[in-house]
């Protein structure tokens, strides 16, 4: 008769296999809901960054060459003037720590000097679509 006892109590107190399998599927649902509700963020997070590159460290590195230049580079001289001394005495570089880096989608920033206007520049990135004159380029 004891043994009898014992036996429904464990019964009693174990998880059945109905029970474990409905816990599985909320879990689940939940991990799915969270992921879905996530994965636009690491997108905004990107472009984030990008915006961040572009108006804040490459920008300041820009005028940083230019006060000691007297210029911006030129579109052929592009970024890496700021990185690799071009042969100007007054170069005081390299302006960004650490080189160039590519931009969150694994391409580089595109630089260009507006012939017209020495004075300003296009800095962007290509975007998610890793491809330039599109929609989805980043631009400060």
């Amino acid at each position: 008769m004891k043994q009898h006892r014992k036996t429904l109590r464990l019964r009693d107190a174990a998880f059945t296999l109905i029970e474990m399998l409905l816990v599985i599927v909320i879990i689940g649902v939940l991990a799915g809901a969270v992921t879905v509700s996530l994965s636009g963020r690491s997108q905004e997070a990107r472009i984030t960054r990008a915006k961040t590159d572009i108006g804040g460290s490459l920008s300041l590195a820009l005028d940083l060459f230019e006060g000691d230049i007297g210029r911006y580079p030129t579109s052929d001289e592009g970024l890496q003037a700021l990185v690799n001394d071009p042969g100007f005495p007054n170069w005081r570089g390299p302006y960004v720590k650490g080189g160039l880096k590519n931009d969150p989608w694994g391409t580089p920033y595109a630089y260009g000097r507006d012939t017209d206007h020495p004075d300003r520049y296009t800095l962007r990135s290509a975007g998610p679509d890793r491809q330039l004159g599109t929609d989805d380029d980043v631009t400060e």
